[in-house]
């Protein structure tokens, strides 16, 4: 009996209980398409979560102060507030001292409520220096960005994100030049910023980026930051570079690296964890969807038994007449593989399908290589749960098979 011979009698086997032989196929295209779907929605939670991530900043280090007012450094039995300095950032700016650091940029923030007209909108006004933007990935869509000048000369000029001027200003009006009250200071708008959207922890287009000599003076008072920026020379030198500041820092403050009263994050650092995570988080999704797909194997070695079964006097007449164990078993065989392919095939479809809507504010990204394994597994679970009524098919005794009723 050829190949197509036995494609023929399988589809008619197929057909002949069309409810039964959907439900199977059923369970099958639940198992693939699940696999497929579950799968993108982890690749999907990866690549936002690592976007996030790069949105903060190109190859960036922050050093954080852990107090509003300073950390606490401490030298044997000694203890005294430290606080990030002008002078912190000269030192972590000295090439001979920190060859791995590329820029430094100190940032003193406030919240702040910005007024224009009568209108008013909470930003977070971000003072520091031009160097910022770059570290940080924002780009100005219009007007200009602060300039070293702008911070020697205290000038009171700002650079708005998207959000802040489209609740200040009405439809038509250019905001450059225009003049915003923060609290009780006003600022000129020098440029605005491009759209950056949100990193899952702040609204980065809320923002207004200002030199910090003008923050400090009229909205932060004092002469310390609340942390500092640092870009790295590369993203591979990264580590390099937080040794560094963690050793010039430390010097400074007459402590350790480990006893620092600073935070320091490592944005690439940040990035292989979130990477390792993700990778756990979807291999346990996959796991899960392949569940779906040994339950729909053992459908198709349900279906397969009962058409044994029912089948027993034609593998009887067909053995009678001289058909070998090796045609009957290869019958039923492609029979349990043909189900298990239409599964498969139905199922890369429905996954494909439900790939392209977003679930639960993810949008899912499908991997190729598990569309190929799930279709994979999919045949060889057919092949798997079919070899065995299969095997029991081609097993009878042509009598016995005779006298089944």
């Amino acid at each position: 009996m050829n190949v197509v011979e036995n494609f023929r009698i399988a589809i008619r086997g197929i057909s002949a209980n069309k409810l039964r032989s959907g439900l199977t196929v059923l369970g099958l295209l639940i198992g693939v398409g699940a696999v497929i779907i579950l799968v993108a929605v982890g690749k999907g939670s990866s690549t936002a979560v690592q976007n996030r991530i790069k949105s903060l900043g190109t190859n960036t280090i922050t050093v954080i102060n852990r107090g509003r007012f300073g950390g606490r450094s401490t030298t044997g039995t000694q203890s005294r507030r430290v606080t990030l300095t002008i002078a912190d950032v000269k030192a972590l700016s000295d090439k001979s001292a920190a060859p791995d650091v590329l820029t430094v940029s100190p940032v003193a923030s406030s919240s702040v409520t910005a007024t224009y007209n009568g209108a008013t909108y909470s930003v977070t006004v971000t003072g520091t220096t031009p160097s910022y933007l770059d570290a940080t990935d924002y780009r100005v869509q219009a007007g200009r960005a602060i300039t070293d000048a702008d911070v020697t000369n205290r000038s009171r000029v700002v650079v708005l994100g998207q959000d802040a001027v489209a609740n200040l200003f009405t439809a038509g009006v250019n905001p450059i030049g225009q003049r915003v009250q923060f609290g009780n200071a006003t600022f000129s708008v020098v440029g605005v910023l491009a759209g950056k959207g949100s990193n899952g922890i702040q609204n980065q287009d809320a923002v207004a980026i200002a030199p910090y000599t003008a923050v400090q003076d009229q909205l932060t008072g004092g002469s310390t930051f609340t942390q500092l920026v640092v870009q790295g020379a590369s993203a591979s030198k990264l580590t390099a570079a937080q040794a560094e500041i963690s050793t010039i820092l430390a010097s400074r403050n007459d402590t350790t690296a480990a006893a620092l009263p600073f935070s320091i994050l490592n944005q690439g650092s940040l990035l292989q964890t979130s990477q390792s995570n993700n990778r756990t988080f979807t291999v346990l999704l996959g796991a899960v969807a392949a569940i779906s797909l040994l339950v729909g194997g053992i459908g198709v070695m349900n279906i397969m038994l009962v058409t044994v079964t029912e089948r027993t006097r034609e593998i009887g007449i067909r053995k009678a007449i001289g058909a070998p164990k090796s045609a009957i078993l290869i019958q039923f065989l492609v029979e349990a593989v043909l189900l298990s392919l239409i599964g498969g095939v139905v199922g890369v479809v429905v996954g494909l399908l439900g790939s392209q809507f977003r679930i639960d504010g993810v949008q899912p990204v499908v991997v190729p290589s598990s569309i190929l394994l799930a279709f994979a597994v999919a045949v060889v679970v057919g092949v798997f749960f079919g070899l065995y009524p299969a095997n029991r098919a081609a097993s009878l005794r042509p009598i016995d098979a005779l006298r089944y009723e």
